[in-house]
């Protein structure tokens, strides 16, 4: 069965397990390097990080401020790295089910760049619950942190693929950003901000800094309540949580402020009470900002000081894309390059086109799909409503071709 995690990885932000602390605690650079810049890999905009763990790799790790110590996505790591000393655990997150069960491994050796993190602790899943690799596109591993964050000062360039680690401050590195306070509980960031809803209500909230998370904003509870829905909202499948599917809904918010910065009209899920906002912690979060929203920014975290710096980008006013389609899609195949229909919403143009589940994507726009990146479709997908593609699609031993006209449900 195939599925695709739309946001799966607001998910992550509640991951927390204990780990045992040696000498070092973090990432040093070799020598006397002070610095060094990192280009990373981008699909579906998250960060991709090249990852050695014991002298093997490189690793596809995800770069994930909602995560604690390194969380090993990939079960088959376990054997081809000839882990040691596991024990057996239980991880509690969110979804339908209560815990999933994990092994906690030490004594690892990890390297990013020119920094070693030696006697580095990390979590293994028995099998890779959230499909990541046929989310994105290309083999991905897990997912690094906190242990990455804590070590440096991180400035990621997000139109240039850049991202920069500081082992000391220098002026220059918040030239022209604005400075904000950032609360550092339990290994995740967060910083302060406002929503206006479209109702009109202005909210001061706590938010989640999720650089995993594949949605601008999640909104999850509020005086231990939830959200009011917008008046334009669609059911939506949230993604795949620790703890099994999360549900919710999709919609609009009038305005997020954060500072003096205002985004207006900004794509926010609400994720079932039930399922997020009352298993997380009121005085803690009101909910999560994730990557659409980041990558609006060169961002600079300083965990070390408990500050963030943001300077907008050219696309800081860009509104918000979203898929059009209605279907949601994963990558297949040896090479993924074989795109299998995951999921379809109703009332959508896959709906209206007839798209099944299970349907295999063959061309769009006379264009094969297995020339293109997952990302290049995603992106067709959540092109200008109204606009027309020929698609052409394998069900069985049956091919079906016709006119898919994208359409605003929100």
């Amino acid at each position: 069965m195939f599925f695709k995690p739309r946001f799966w990885l607001v998910l992550f932000a509640f991951l927390a397990f204990i780990m045992p602390v040696w000498a070092q605690d973090r990432f040093v650079f070799d020598g006397d390097r002070k610095q060094e810049a990192l280009v990373f890999k981008k699909s579906r905009g998250l960060i991709i990080l090249p990852l050695y763990i014991n002298g093997k790799g490189p690793f596809n790790f995800i770069l994930d401020t909602g995560v604690g110590h390194l969380l090993i996505t990939d079960a088959d790591l376990k054997d081809s790295l000839q882990l040691k000393y596991l024990r057996k655990m239980k991880i509690e997150g969110l979804g339908e089910q209560e815990t999933l069960t994990a092994y906690s491994t030490s004594f690892l050796e990890l390297r990013v760049g020119s920094a070693t993190f030696k006697d580095a602790s990390a979590a293994i899943l028995t099998s890779d619950i959230f499909n990541l690799s046929g989310y994105l596109g290309m083999p991905i591993h897990g997912l690094i942190g906190y242990d990455f964050f804590k070590s440096f000062i991180v400035k990621i360039n997000y139109e240039a693929n850049i991202l920069k680690i500081f082992s000391t401050g220098k002026a220059r590195l918040y030239k022209k950003g604005t400075k904000f306070p950032l609360l550092v509980v339990d290994k995740k960031p967060f910083i302060d901000a406002s929503v206006e809803t479209d109702g009109g209500k202005k909210l001061w909230v706590r938010l989640l800094i999720d650089s995993g998370s594949g949605h601008p904003i999640s909104l999850e509870s509020y005086n231990n309540q939830p959200f009011d829905l917008p008046k334009r909202f669609v059911d939506a499948n949230l993604g795949i949580g620790l703890s099994g599917n999360i549900r919710g809904f999709y919609g609009r918010i009038n305005a997020l402020n954060i500072g003096k910065f205002t985004l207006n009209n900004v794509l926010c899920s609400f994720p079932l009470f039930d399922d997020v906002g009352a298993k997380a912690e009121p005085d803690t979060r009101n909910g999560s900002i994730g990557n659409p929203l980041l990558s609006k920014f060169i961002v600079v975290f300083d965990y070390q000081k408990n500050r963030v710096f943001l300077k907008p980008l050219a696309n800081f006013k860009k509104p918000f894309d979203y898929d059009k389609s209605g279907m949601e899609i994963v990558a297949d195949g040896k090479n993924f390059d074989r795109y299998i229909v995951s999921r379809v919403e109703s009332q959508s143009a896959a709906s209206d086109f007839g798209i099944l589940v299970g349907d295999e994507i063959l061309t769009i726009n006379f264009k094969k799909a297995s020339t293109m990146s997952i990302g290049e479709i995603i992106k067709i997908l959540s092109a200008e409503a109204g606009r027309t593609l020929f698609i052409e699609i394998v069900r069985g031993d049956e091919i079906i071709m016709g006119i898919l006209k994208l359409k605003n449900r929100i």
